[in-house]
């Protein structure tokens, strides 16, 4: 126990286990709902799994469902989500005393970021400095909008304004409106501070860390910092784009729209899949196509060392960088002039290979106690391991075994794949010997 204790990797897994049973027990008890009554056990796991995991899935309405308390308590969990077991876990270690060995330090890069680890008291300030600015500026001005924009008494524009805040820093898409923010959907004054937030948490700390120190100077930049942000910008054309073609003329969507009306939600639909979980458009009336879209780019996530999930944009350009440099038949696969070791392109493909067996075993599950049709199953499947939020309305209709099901996905998805697998795997190391090299037929 003590040697778990004192692995990084090992102890998220935990935390995050300790931290998501007690959001449990807390929104069971009957001063959490409205009503004042107990809430059933599922439903309060499914929650506060969703909350702690920074998912925003839901079974029962935010806002009339849950209490003061009970949204309290949410906010409280997800922002203890969104910071990060692993920031946790350096905490802990300063608070301790001591630091981590080399070894643990070493094992808890598991998404690459490129942060110097033996200076963890300069990465906290980096993480509440940039945490505690984004959400009160955001916070700030969606008060204001509240009040000002729509009548809204000031405590309560001031408490929306702090919850959305939040929730969107911290990709968890909830929303205390029983609708997110489709009454929202002509207010760029909403819903742009909304998504610029979600944008900038979905970059990762080591970006931000590159940006704190070189600023424009790209030349400085890392690796990761380069393939995030190339990444995250084609993804986002991408995805506004996209969505504009497939809902242009969708009568339930995009349709009646003016055309700045139409761009401003194709490009927040654009951001929200890259695991935030906000909607300004009813994903129910979304055309097959920009389901699709919506595959992609929820699993493909935001940036490491973050609070986006997925398998993350890194795993997607690396296992892009491989393609190609097979289709052109170059020896070393890289990007901006760095090639990359062939334990990050093991580990991309490992990333990318454990998340669509879940994806699938999950969707197959689901379906056979369920009978819904499979688009929406997978959107479902997805946004839960992907830990994005986004629904087309099924959440609440599932049964308890399906709801277990995704609850599982968003633990192994908001903790992430190399990590569960590592914390789970009993040990080991490369064997002293090698077998003779063979290769079989591929394609």
């Amino acid at each position: 126990m003590t040697r778990v204790l004192r692995d990084p990797v090992r102890l998220i897994p935990l935390l995050f286990a300790g931290l998501i049973a007690v959001g449990t027990v807390v929104l069971m008890l009957p001063i959490s709902s409205a009503e004042g009554r107990f809430t059933d056990p599922v439903t309060a796991l499914f929650h506060a799994t969703s909350a702690v995991a920074v998912t925003g899935l839901v079974t029962v309405d935010t806002g009339t469902y849950w209490s003061a308390f009970g949204q309290g308590t949410i906010l409280l969990l997800i922002q203890i989500g969104g910071l990060g077991i692993m920031t946790a876990a350096t905490l802990l270690g300063l608070m301790a005393g001591r630091g981590f060995s080399l070894r643990s330090k070493m094992a808890t890069r598991v998404e690459r970021d490129r942060l110097n680890l033996s200076d963890t008291a300069s990465l906290l300030r980096l993480i509440f400095r940039i945490t505690l600015t984004v959400e009160l500026t955001v916070a700030a001005i969606l008060a204001l909008r509240f009040a000002i924009g729509w009548d809204m008494a000031p405590l309560t524009a001031l408490w929306q304004g702090v919850f959305h805040s939040v929730s969107a820093f911290n990709n968890a898409g909830f929303s205390t409106f029983s609708d997110s923010v489709m009454g929202f959907q002509g207010d760029a004054l909403i819903l742009m501070p909304i998504a610029l937030a979600v944008v900038i948490s979905a970059l990762g700390f080591p970006v931000m860390e590159d940006w704190r120190e070189h600023r424009l100077d790209t030349r400085r930049w890392t690796l990761h910092s380069k393939m995030t942000l190339a990444g995250t910008a084609l993804l986002l054309v991408g995805g506004f784009v996209a969505t504009l073609a497939t809902e242009w003329s969708n009568p339930d969507t995009l349709g009646p729209m003016p055309l700045a009306t139409k761009a401003l939600n194709a490009f927040f639909h654009a951001v929200m899949p890259r695991t935030a979980g906000f909607n300004s458009l009813d994903v129910s009336a979304f055309r097959d196509e920009t389901l699709v879209v919506n595959y992609v780019l929820m699993f493909i996530g935001g940036g490491s060392a973050g609070t986006a999930g997925g398998i993350k944009v890194t795993t997607f350009m690396v296992l892009a960088a491989i393609v190609l440099a097979e289709v052109l038949r170059r020896r070393d696969a890289g990007m901006f002039g760095r090639r990359f070791g062939h334990a990050v392109e093991r580990q991309a493909l490992t990333v990318a290979f454990i998340a669509m067996m879940l994806i699938v075993g999950a969707t197959m599950y689901i379906m056979s106690v369920t009978g819904i049709r499979l688009a929406d199953v997978l959107f479902e499947v997805i946004s839960a391991f992907a830990t994005v939020g986004l629904s087309t309305g099924i959440t609440a209709s599932l049964p308890d075994t399906a709801l277990l099901v995704l609850t599982v996905l968003m633990f192994v998805g908001r903790v992430g794949t190399i990590t569960a697998a590592t914390a789970l795997a009993l040990g080991g190391s490369d064997r002293p010997y090698r077998y003779p090299e063979e290769n079989p037929i591929v394609g």
